[in-house]
């Protein structure tokens, strides 16, 4: 369990380093990088399917969680922060979720 939640520490970890690293390495208007980015149609695809996912984890945060603060606390959020967010909420509950898989 312990390698389980460090291997999902250490990806989230990488995943905000290449956000920084995004984020300075372009001297351009984040605006100008976002239009030139959705003229592109395979990269509204990706992001199609980035959000899809956000959707998803979403639902199963949302099955997951018992109370609607809960659920809004963790299921929000993803659609700012993305998969670093989806991460926290995964080392979070990544017990529970394997005590109740064993028990199914």
């Amino acid at each position: 369990m312990m390698f389980s939640r460090t291997l999902i520490v250490a990806a989230a970890l990488a995943l905000v380093v290449a956000i920084v690293w995004a984020i300075g390495a372009d001297g351009r208007s984040t605006g100008a990088i976002i239009g030139e980015m959705l003229s592109k149609p395979w990269t509204v695809v990706t992001l199609v399917d980035l959000y899809a996912g956000f959707v998803l984890i979403a639902v199963l945060v949302c099955l997951f969680e018992k109370s609607w603060p809960a659920r809004l606390f963790w299921a929000a959020p993803l659609f700012l922060l993305g998969n670093v967010w989806a991460a926290a909420w995964l080392v979070f509950r990544l017990p529970e979720i394997a005590r109740r898989l064993r028990n199914a």
